[in-house]
Parts: C-alpha cells; sequence; structure tokens
C-alpha cells in the first residue's frame, strides 16, 4: 500500500517522467521473462544488452508513443461511456495498433543490428503473427481500459497486462 501511494504521489507530480519509467522498467522485465522462462537462456546466457535494449524501446518509443496517443485518443474521442470506449477500441485497434507495430517491430530488428534487408524480411515474416496476435488479446483490454481507468493511469495499467504481451513480442523478434 505504502509503494502504491509512492507511486500515486510520483505519476501526480511528474506524469510523463513516471509512466515512461514504468514503461521501460516492465518492457525490460518481459525481456527477462523472455529470455528465463520461455528460452530457458539460463543466467549465464542470458544476453544484458538485448534486455537494455528492449528497456531503452520501452522508454523511448513505447511510453511516450502510446501514452502520447492514450491524450490525443481521449481529445479526439472525448468521454468515457460505453459507446465512447468501443469508438476508442475501434480507433486504437483499426488504426493505431497496425502503425505502433509497424514501427516497433523495425526498431527492434534495427536496434538488434539486422541489416534493412534482413529486417525488412524478418518484419515481413513476423508483423501479421504479431498483429493478429494483438486482435486476441488487445480489444478486451483496451476496452476496460477506456472504460474504467482515468487517463493517467492508463498507460501504467497497459504496461502491467503487457508484461505478458510484451513477453511474445520479445521472443518473437529474438527468433531466427
Amino acid at each position: 500500500m505504502i509503494l502504491w501511494r509512492a507511486y500515486q504521489q510520483a505519476l501526480a507530480a511528474h506524469p510523463w517522467k513516471v509512466q515512461i519509467i514504468t514503461t521501460g522498467s516492465l518492457v525490460g522485465l518481459s525481456d527477462v521473462i523472455s529470455q528465463q522462462l520461455i528460452e530457458k537462456r539460463g543466467l549465464e546466457k542470458h544476453q544484458v544488452h538485448r534486455t537494455l535494449t528492449m528497456a531503452l524501446i520501452g522508454c523511448g518509443y513505447v511510453g511516450p508513443v502510446v501514452g502520447g496517443w492514450y491524450r490525443v485518443l481521449d481529445r479526439l474521442i472525448p468521454g468515457n461511456t460505453k459507446m465512447d470506449a468501443l469508438k476508442k477500441v475501434v480507433a486504437d485497434q483499426g488504426c493505431f495498433a497496425p502503425c505502433f507495430f509497424g514501427c516497433l517491430l523495425p526498431l527492434i530488428g534495427a536496434l538488434n543490428g539486422l541489416s534493412a534487408k534482413d529486417n525488412w524480411a524478418k518484419v515481413r515474416q513476423d508483423y501479421p503473427d504479431v498483429l493478429i496476435s494483438n486482435y486476441y488479446i488487445w480489444p478486451t483490454v483496451q476496452l476496460v481500459n477506456f472504460y474504467l481507468i482515468p487517463l493517467l493511469y492508463r498507460l501504467a495499467f497497459v504496461q502491467c497486462i503487457s508484461v505478458f504481451w510484451n513477453t511474445y513480442v520479445s521472443w518473437k523478434s529474438h527468433q531466427s
């Protein structure tokens, strides 16, 4: 309870910084889970650089882009009725998600040192699977998010759910 209050105070005082740091931390945690529980690398074969790269992507791309998107979306579709939430989900999943993943996957590839040709081939291979998998999970999560969660807490809520999603994305994007 003390940690939650401290988080709320920090979020109220520095919302953008706290949201970005929270996102980066949770994306990094997702990569640790991917490497340790899914890929079963063990600590001696854990790729620390990869985890730090994923955390950097969380801080530098995911946090700012998703957090900014939620603010824009709230201006475009004000309100939090069930119908407003449904409209936000349609915009989020129909417009934002395809663009977001279309930028995220090549960013991961570039930061992992793939050549432009190899990166494009990897994106073409992974993008359909990631986007389709997204549609199994995120519409329901986002409906809850847009209907029940205040704007200030939306990014944190989504990032907590995203620990599982980002574990999948990290695993998928680092497969040969």
